[in-house]
């Protein structure tokens, strides 16, 4: 089973989102499925690495501020999306769903 390390060296010749990979490639790569790669990725992210990723970019460690910032901004929108969703099948509001989400006044 392939390491969040060996994730990160596959990565290293792809800094930057002109150089980014595809899931697919990183799974040959790796030999594991496309699932095991997401959980690399998340694994490496939860231990500091910058490493950016869309379905149109691919895979790709930041190479600047900007891409790292846009890859966070992808995040929070699918999160919230995921969020929305959840209190629409509950029949909740998104505030009483995951609680208070205004700034302090």
């Amino acid at each position: 089973m392939a390491t969040y390390h060996q994730l990160i060296t596959a990565l290293s010749a792809h800094i930057g989102r002109e150089r980014g990979i595809t899931a697919r490639h990183l799974c040959a790569r790796l030999n594991v499925p496309e699932r095991q790669v997401r959980t690399l990725v998340s694994e490496a992210r939860e231990n500091g690495y910058g490493i950016c990723g869309t379905p149109r970019d691919g895979y790709y460690i930041a190479a600047n501020a900007e891409e790292l910032e846009e890859t966070c901004q992808f995040l929070r929108h699918r999160a919230m999306h995921s969020l929305t969703l959840e209190s629409r099948l509950r029949k909740v509001s998104l505030v009483d769903l995951v609680g208070q989400l205004r700034l302090p006044t």
